[in-house]
């Protein structure tokens, strides 16, 4: 059984060398509940052509959930070419000179000058297309771990879950099962409480046929019948107990099942004629709800 949760995080880190180029890389992933999958990923500028090819990854790995990815990457490589803008220095040298001789105030040191936005420029180097493809595919294995690491979370989770849920829907085939039995004593206190009411409205002597009583008596029976519902209710549930032996992704299953166990809950409650079966079908409904609330998280 490898029942999932949609709440889980894995991490996975490498190093690696190409050419000249040295990397240490780290991924991170997050996952949480959502209808369906949703993929997000966080990576340098020069990688982001990757995000294509990771959400295919994980997809492999999930089917339902919002997944988060973010990717550190530090880069030893030849140091990187620095420029002194020599234009735009003079410039300010000539105007500082002039500016400080007419205001009768101190120079500017270089250190000041080279501070200015501009006058020093960095190039970094950039990576060829090659480099850059052995990384995309040394990034893309490392993934693979990444998801791997996750979906190993999301399992060790849906088997609290799983756990949970079978508790919660034993309960619930208990709680049907005194319906069941309280409904099976149905006719007969109908029958008992109808005649009582005659007596009480028009006396010990009322003159009723027992036809009619009859009639009356199948009348309400028919009114207050709940096998339907408890039939359904007792089908739902084994085809619950069935996709939780299963396993695998049964989180949209589950939750379509929460509602119609929900909706026969509702009919046995309006339809029942009897206070102890109004009482269990209420006590029905709230375990049903927290069963729901189990099954939002799995996958």
């Amino acid at each position: 059984m490898n029942i999932s949760s949609m709440t889980g995080f894995g991490r996975s880190s490498g190093h690696c060398e190409i050419g000249e180029n040295v990397f240490d890389w780290a991924f991170e992933a997050k996952s949480v509940n959502a209808k369906n999958f949703d993929f997000k990923a966080r990576l340098p500028q020069v990688l982001e052509n990757l995000s294509g090819e990771l959400k295919a990854i994980a997809q492999k790995y999930f089917e339902r959930g919002t997944i988060s990815v973010s990717l550190d990457m530090k880069t030893e490589q030849n140091s990187d070419n620095v420029k002194i803008n020599s234009e735009l220095l003079n410039k300010l040298a000539v105007v500082s000179r002039e500016f400080c001789e007419k205001e009768k105030l101190q120079l500017p040191t270089m250190g000041e000058l080279l501070n200015v936005n501009g006058v020093i420029e960095i190039e970094r180097k950039s990576f060829d297309d090659e480099t850059l493809a052995a990384l995309g595919e040394e990034l893309k294995s490392g993934f693979e771990k990444c998801c791997a690491e996750l979906q190993h979370d999301r399992r060790l989770e849906g088997e609290k879950i799983a756990g949970v849920l079978s508790r919660l829907l034993q309960k619930i085939k208990t709680i049907v099962g005194e319906i069941v039995g309280k409904a099976d004593k149905m006719p007969e206190q109908i029958a008992e409480k109808l005649k009582q009411q005659i007596k009480e409205f028009l006396g010990e002597n009322a003159d009723v046929s027992e036809e009619r009583l009859a009639q009356e008596i199948v009348f309400l029976v028919n009114r207050a019948d709940i096998r339907e519902e408890t039939d359904r209710l007792q089908v739902h549930i084994k085809t619950a107990e069935k996709l939780l032996a299963d396993g695998q992704s049964v989180g949209r299953r589950l939750d379509f099942l929460c509602q119609e166990l929900n909706r026969e809950a509702n009919t046995t409650c309006s339809k029942a004629a009897d206070v102890e079966i109004i009482n269990c079908g209420m006590e029905l409904k709230a375990t049903i709800e927290q069963f729901r609330e189990q099954v939002q998280n799995m996958e």
